[in-house]
């Protein structure tokens, strides 16, 4: 499995941005997958993921409300929609996919078997 990240970029506080996963290899139907982030000095943080079968989302307490996951199938896809971009933002954010994870390994970024490269968002104050 591959995972292709894009979208990242340099905005303002108070912006959008959407971030892109695409995935390529194998497929499963029963796997996790969405997107982390980490800032120098700090430990990968759980942002938001998608659960399948069924679709199910995921987020973080300090995203909720701000950030919507979405997926498309028909493209191996995983959509990031950020809105209300605050500076604490600010990360390299990576996509992440998982056969088979379980509902209490949902945020923990060891569970993920495959990651794509990494994406820099910086919002500005």
């Amino acid at each position: 499995v591959q995972l292709q990240a894009s979208g990242g970029g340099l905005v303002e506080a108070g912006d959008s941005l959407r971030l892109s996963c695409v995935a390529s290899g194998r497929t499963d139907s029963n796997y996790a997958m969405g997107w982390f982030r980490q800032v120098p000095g700090k430990e990968r943080e759980f942002v938001s993921v998608v659960r399948w079968p069924g679709g199910s989302t995921y987020y973080a307490d300090s995203v909720k409300g701000r950030f919507t996951i979405s997926t498309d199938n028909t493209k191996n896809t995983v959509y990031l929609q950020m809105n209300s971009l605050r500076p604490e933002d600010t990360a390299v954010y990576y996509c992440a996919k998982g056969p088979r994870i379980i509902l209490s390994q949902i945020r923990v970024s060891s569970a993920y078997a495959y990651w794509g490269q990494g994406t820099q968002v910086t919002v500005s104050s």
